[in-house]
């Protein structure tokens, strides 16, 4: 699946929220867009996503329709299949969470939203699956910003239509880039298309080379400065079967004696206590 993004533009009260730009990803792939914050950031991850509409320009998705996954959800139109598809995650002021809520309930509250139970047992097995049952307690302001960015990703990928996340200024959360670009890596390999959004500085402690906004660049919308295809993680070895004991042998622990051809003979020795001696 692919969002493309042509000429768009959002105008606001005064200034534009979002100078014309264009922009396109795909399912699979990871894109990094870098900006001076507040200058589009905010405006970008709603219109790519279906959640606002753009003052001019075209935002389309292809195939343009998906089957939804949702029990009892009819086909929809293409505007309302691409929010089904997309999730905005973090975004400030629109879908950040309360930084006062505790883990635990920012992930009862992340699986409710995405149609699953979310009862304290299903909330301690999601938490156990991610490794985060030690922060369950603590407030969302006190755990680190990779461990936030992850688990809000995390959260929002538990969508059943979900295809595509975008997240919105990671790094205003402090740590390193690094942390935060893994976390979208991952999430990419896995098959997800993910934009992230992030200031200049940041692009540039990621390697990429992007000289300072200075002047009239300041206002210029985020532009592409990164896109990465990851190799999707490796298939887990299959667990061979142990192998069958010898036709007469003893068996040992841990023995399939199902697969032991003697196995019928030895059993009926086990319950006949004359054949036994």
């Amino acid at each position: 699946m692919q969002i493309t993004l042509t000429d768009v533009r959002v105008d606001g009260r005064r200034e534009p929220m979002l100078e014309p730009m264009d922009l396109a990803w795909s399912t699979g792939e990871c894109v990094l867009v870098a900006g001076e914050p507040g200058h589009g950031h905010t405006a970008l991850a709603l219109v790519a996503t279906g959640r606002f509409d753009p003052s001019a320009g075209e935002v389309r998705l292809l195939p343009a329709s998906t089957p939804s996954r949702r029990a009892g959800r009819t086909s929809r139109g293409a505007a309302a299949t691409l929010r089904d598809v997309t999730a905005v995650v973090d975004v400030p002021g629109i879908s950040e969470p309360d930084d006062a809520l505790t883990v635990s309930d920012v992930v009862a509250e992340g699986l409710a939203l995405a149609g699953r139970r979310s009862l304290p047992s299903d909330v301690t097995r999601w938490l156990a699956d991610h490794s985060l049952t030690a922060d369950r307690a603590r407030r969302l302001d006190q755990v680190p910003g990779v461990v936030r960015t992850a688990l809000l990703a995390a959260l929002a990928a538990e969508g059943p239509d979900v295809r595509f996340l975008v997240l919105t200024l990671p790094d205003r959360h402090g740590g390193e880039p690094s942390g935060w670009w893994e976390v979208a890596q991952s999430l990419a390999g896995a098959g997800y298309g993910v934009l992230v959004q992030c200031t200049r500085a940041s692009a540039r402690d990621l390697g990429v080379d992007l000289p300072p906004a200075r002047g009239a660049s300041i206002h210029e919308p985020p532009v592409v400065v990164l896109r990465t295809r990851p190799t999707p993680p490796p298939d887990p070895d299959p667990v061979e079967a142990p192998a069958a004991a010898e036709p007469g042998a003893a068996p040992q622990a841990g023995d399939d004696l199902r697969n032991d051809p003697g196995f019928d003979e030895w059993a009926d020795a086990q319950d006949d206590p004359e054949e036994g001696r």
